[in-house]
């Protein structure tokens, strides 16, 4: 099965997406499961993983209705204060919800690098790990460290790095990020997902553009630890859903089919626990 494996949807009248704003106008609208759906049967990709785009606990319950009602939504990954004292008990009640996979809580918009290795949080991360659910770290290159930190306390945990931790391609920079991204590959079983590139290039980007960063990943976490996702609709502020496909298609040529397969879904199954 082909999986996409990080996708949004959001209804602008909820109100809880405090990033979302006219000054991004080709986002600012309602994305919904039959704006994608067309989009996944050109391309012949049969599932999703649906990420929380709110760091609210009502959207969460929002995306798992979704999903109790779209066919190709395989997971939800929704949002916990991890910070809150009945974190795990809520932790805990998502967890028997059948689509509910894992959780996010968005690292990138805390001042606080070192947030996440605060011990207050560790109930909320063994509850993670104790009811087999997977930690999404949308993370900054300025995280690494703290993150590396993290998964040495929490070394059972499933833990996949969102948008290969948003690396300055805009810029050019690959120092400090290649050592921090080679030393996860290397000391942690944390996979990496092959998302969220182009929204970090220039506006002409190219593939030649990505290249060097999708070469490393592929070098230091090989094609049994990435995972593809279109970060649609948000992938949409850089490319049509098509083009970052067909991108894709470009960079991972040199694999074989089946290494291929495992990236394009075979990895996110893996990582996100899905069954049937």
């Amino acid at each position: 099965m082909k999986i996409d494996a990080h996708q949004h949807f959001w209804l602008l009248a909820r109100g809880d997406y405090g990033w979302l704003t006219p000054d991004l106008p080709a986002v600012y609208r309602d994305f919904m499961p039959e704006d994608l759906a067309p989009l996944l049967a050109t391309a012949g990709i049969e599932g999703t993983i649906l990420v929380q785009a709110a760091p609210t606990a009502a959207e969460t319950e929002y995306l798992l209705s979704l999903a109790e009602q779209t066919s190709f939504i395989k997971g939800v990954v929704g949002w916990v204060d991890f910070a809150a004292t009945d974190a795990p008990a809520q932790i805990e009640a998502l967890s028997t919800h059948p689509a509910f996979v894992g959780l996010r809580p968005m690292i990138q918009d805390i001042s606080n690098p070192l947030w996440m290795t605060e011990t207050a949080l560790t109930p909320a991360f063994e509850a993670v790990r104790r009811h087999d659910l997977t930690f999404d770290a949308l993370t900054l290159p300025v995280h690494l460290g703290p993150l590396r930190q993290l998964l040495e306390r929490h070394s059972q945990m499933r833990v996949v790095i969102d948008h290969a931790s948003k690396p300055l391609i805009r810029d050019g920079v690959i120092a400090g990020w290649a050592e921090d991204m080679a030393a996860l590959a290397s000391d942690t079983s944390a996979w990496c997902k092959l998302s969220g590139l182009v929204t970090e290039a220039e506006t002409d980007w190219t593939v030649d553009d990505l290249r060097p960063y999708v070469d490393h990943l592929l070098d230091k976490f090989g094609p049994s630890r990435l995972i593809w996702g279109s970060d649609w609709p948000v992938c949409t502020l850089a490319s049509s859903y098509q083009r970052w496909l067909d991108a894709t298609d470009e960079l991972l040529i040199a694999l074989s089919e089946t290494e291929r397969n495992a990236v394009l879904g075979g990895n996110a199954a893996l990582a996100y626990n899905l069954r049937g």
